[in-house]
């Protein structure tokens, strides 16, 4: 839970007695690796801040091909916003790439928390602000950037993950296949 406090502590000025109420709407749960946090069409009612470990968020396309569209680590959020809001069917599935502990939040418990604590309105308005954010680099980073510089832009932004998550899963969130990736790191080296 002292993660999640830091992170709320970083964002927005919030007093003692109101964070007790905020962690006390929060669950710990605990998921082994593979395991999943959501799966598409399922009831998509909580969201999940990530303690330790490293899940990924995924869609599957027409053709059965799974897309990552983002990996959540320690400190990061990780959910179906568009189900969670809107207590519709999951378009997104979430499962853990390591063994992961999250604290989890219903949608009953987020609003809750929004419509009675400034402080926590505050903090959601600032994490999907940066959500958005990033949803519209990825989505320019996609549509402007060449594979290589994809690759590149992952690799100084997201140095960490590279010896975390499976050549499989980060060569699908570049859009590009393992052997495309394979030879990158291997011009990479050169």
């Amino acid at each position: 839970m002292e993660k999640l406090v830091q992170h709320i502590k970083s964002q927005v000025s919030i007093s003692a007695e109101t964070m007790k109420i905020v962690q006390s709407r929060f669950t710990e749960k605990h998921y082994k690796k593979k395991e999943y946090l959501l799966r598409f069409g399922g009831s998509s009612t909580e969201v999940f801040f990530v303690s330790t470990g490293c899940v990924r968020t995924y869609i599957t396309g027409f053709n059965g091909v799974e897309h990552n569209v983002v990996f959540s680590v320690e400190n990061w959020w990780a959910g179906d916003l568009q189900g969670f809001i809107h207590k519709a069917p999951a378009t997104y599935s979430i499962q853990a790439l390591e063994n992961t502990t999250v604290l989890s939040i219903s949608q009953e418990n987020w609003t809750f928390l929004v419509n009675e604590f400034p402080a926590f309105l505050a903090y959601s308005r600032i994490l999907f602000r940066n959500s958005v954010i990033a949803l519209e680099s990825r989505i320019a980073q996609h549509l402007s950037f060449t594979a290589k510089e994809r690759y590149q832009y992952f690799l100084n932004h997201y140095p960490n993950l590279i010896q975390r998550i499976a050549q499989k899963h980060i060569a699908s969130y570049l859009g590009i296949t393992p052997e495309f990736l394979s030879m990158l790191r291997n011009q990479k080296m050169e």
